[in-house]
């Protein structure tokens, strides 16, 4: 089937849209509204790529009808060099129309919480938490993501035992989502006296952050107690209660199963705040409890492991010795860690996309 025959409706599909969104009844019901925003721009995105290449169609159709009828040599050596320069880049064209007519994941446009915490290994563990962290960090400088640390526990010889944050930018949980798993690294931890490789690990989770209305909690069960927040921060931080400290006991949906669900923050000196992002905090858990079923029905259709949203497999592994990086759902090595672990992590997020969108080009036989 031709391309463009895939995306007729989508037209009229887009005008129903970008009406429903200026009506105020739709805009006072804000998770339909927030819903059919989200998809008045992707129909946008894809008439966009459409409209550029029925151009580009249009032209490449002129220039060989031009070389096929017209006589005069300067006019004909014009229309060959529009073909060559149209010809090539057709088949990317239609590869952009294709991805975009793919379902969206409704989570990919969210702000995320993202954890690491240090796993076997003991101290170097923690460490190797740290560095993940600080690369993390120095990623989210290029990409002009913003970070916020909401609780953290250091290891014994620095690093951290966990820490808890939040990203917020464009496309957050789309670009972080595969870095969810275990990380291995091979190294000599600076306690080594023999000079022997250690294999230690972090685990890293990804969670896209709830909307309010996503979540249904019952905010008169939450058990509130304040603490004064140790560490640095000047007189006033061990003097003042700003630190919470909420429990809540969630009932599981499936099971009837009830857990306790405890969150600590002391992000910031005012204890309104804090509040507000450990309330945050605990919708993005809850929401990750009840979603977790649909990421295992996803894990379960596809082929590889690209996306199985299993945070105990082992994705990649830094090896210092070698100066390499191996991520194993997709094969995918190269020899720079140095400028990886300074946050030079795009190409094998692009790569990891790449196989993801391969995979679901495949499924949906487009």
């Amino acid at each position: 089937m031709d391309i463009l025959e895939k995306i007729e409706g989508l037209e009229a599909k887009f005008h129903e849209v970008s009406l429903f969104i200026t009506d105020p009844a739709v805009i006072a019901d804000q998770a339909r509204f927030v819903r059919l925003n989200r998809e008045y721009h992707e129909l946008e995105r894809v008439l966009e790529a459409a409209r550029r290449y029925r151009t580009a169609r249009k032209n490449l159709d002129d220039a060989k009808q031009m070389l096929r009828t017209e006589q005069d040599a300067e006019l004909k050596e014009m229309a060959r060099a529009e073909i060559d320069e149209l010809e090539p880049q057709m088949p990317a064209m239609e590869q952009e129309i294709k991805l975009l007519l793919l379902p969206q994941d409704p989570e990919d446009g969210k702000n995320v919480v993202m954890e690491i915490r240090g796993g076997t290994g003991g101290d170097e563990a923690a460490l190797f938490a740290g560095d993940l962290f600080r690369m993390y960090t120095k990623y989210f400088e290029t990409k002009g993501f913003k970070y916020s640390v909401s609780s953290f526990s250091e290891g014994a010889a620095g690093g951290f035992k966990e820490i808890i944050f939040s990203v917020t930018g464009q496309q957050v949980y789309g670009t972080l989502k595969y870095e969810s798993g275990v990380h291995r690294v091979q190294r000599v931890p600076a306690t080594e006296t023999q000079g022997r490789v250690h294999t230690s690990a972090a685990t890293v989770a990804v969670l896209p952050e709830a909307d309010e209305f996503e979540v249904h909690i019952n905010e008169g069960e939450i058990r509130w107690e304040t603490f004064r927040s140790g560490g640095a921060g000047g007189q006033n931080v061990n003097k003042v209660e700003s630190g919470v400290r909420l429990r809540y006991n969630w009932k599981n949906p499936v099971t009837g199963e009830v857990q306790e669900i405890l969150i600590e923050c002391t992000e910031t000196r005012d204890q309104p705040k804090n509040k507000e992002r450990a309330l945050a905090r605990l919708r993005t858990q809850i929401y990750d409890k009840e979603h977790q079923k649909y990421v295992d029905d996803i894990a379960a259709r596809r082929k590889t492991m690209v996306s199985t949203g299993d945070r105990s497999a082992k994705i990649r592994t830094y090896n210092y010795p070698q100066g390499r990086i191996t991520d194993h759902r997709i094969g995918y090595t190269v020899y720079n860690l140095a400028a990886f672990m300074d946050g030079d992590i795009q190409g094998v997020i692009d790569a990891l996309t790449v196989a993801e969108n391969a995979e679901r080009l495949k499924e949906s036989e487009l």
